[in-house]
């Protein structure tokens, strides 16, 4: 099957991004995040794109950028947190070497600061990250192939660990 070698999924903040990096340097292949390809084609921020269009604009922007990337990329491929709550972004998932990246609330609270900048954590960002998770997490789970732990590790910990469930060699 084409398309990419590594397709990262999981929440806001896991570290997709930074261990994607990582990983498609270690196999020697280029990295992509949907996220960045939606900001670069709408010239702003996905804040900016929440407050000025909602999240149903948003979403439908991510959903084509899923479907592109994974039709073009060959290398390593971040999603962004919420790409898995459309069905049929996972069904085309399906057959992909897709991990999830798992952290716990403490975790997620350490290392985004639970901050406004994320949009839809603006109020009470502990409890509605867990909200978040609540309603994800089954479908991470689904479309993984291999589950992550990201808690007390390095970026370099579990990029190795992402190596190792995948089984894929560096270059």
């Amino acid at each position: 099957m084409s398309g990419p070698l590594a397709v990262l999924v999981g929440p806001m903040g896991v570290g997709k991004s930074t261990v994607g990096h990582l990983l498609a340097e270690r196999l020697g292949v280029g990295f992509r995040d949907t996220d960045e390809d939606i900001v670069a084609d709408q010239g702003r921020t996905i804040a900016d794109i929440f407050v000025e269009d909602g999240e149903a604009t948003f979403r439908a922007l991510e959903k084509r950028a899923v479907r592109t990337a994974l039709a073009e990329h060959t290398g390593v491929l971040a999603l962004g947190g919420g790409a898995v709550l459309d069905a049929g972004s996972r069904e085309l998932l399906a057959g992909h070497q897709v991990v999830y990246l798992s952290m716990d609330v403490e975790e997620a609270a350490r290392r985004t600061g639970l901050n406004a900048a994320r949009p839809l954590l603006a109020i009470n960002p502990r409890k509605q990250w867990r909200e978040l998770m609540e309603a994800r997490r089954h479908l991470y789970e689904e479309v993984a192939r291999s589950v992550v732990a990201t808690d007390d590790r390095t970026p370099e910990e579990v990029t190795q660990e992402v190596l190792n469930a995948l089984e894929l060699k560096e270059a």
